[in-house]
């Protein structure tokens, strides 16, 4: 099964992300969130397709707001769980 993720914006409230950074928050959100999925699958209401215009993460702590790499792992796992997986 091959699953596809589009994230077009991804809003991150009260937190500052230098421009340099970004790349490397980008490939850590992906990483994480493709072996998630990997993983832990689908919730059941995705598997058969289609979009989903918003998911919603709770609210969540980040300790080390200079480790880009945790951080994007975190935010996947909250993207992870607001898809109901």
């Amino acid at each position: 099964m091959n699953i596809n993720v589009q994230i077009e914006r991804l809003i991150l409230d009260g937190v500052s992300v230098p421009h340099a950074q970004r790349p490397l928050l980008q490939t850590a959100v992906e990483v994480e969130l493709g072996r998630l999925l990997a993983v832990g699958g689908l919730a059941p209401n995705l598997v058969e397709g289609g979009a989903v215009p918003r998911v919603n993460a709770d609210s969540m702590e980040i300790a080390d707001t200079s480790n880009y790499t945790e951080m994007g792992q975190q935010i996947a796992r909250a993207v992870y769980r607001g898809m109901g997986s």
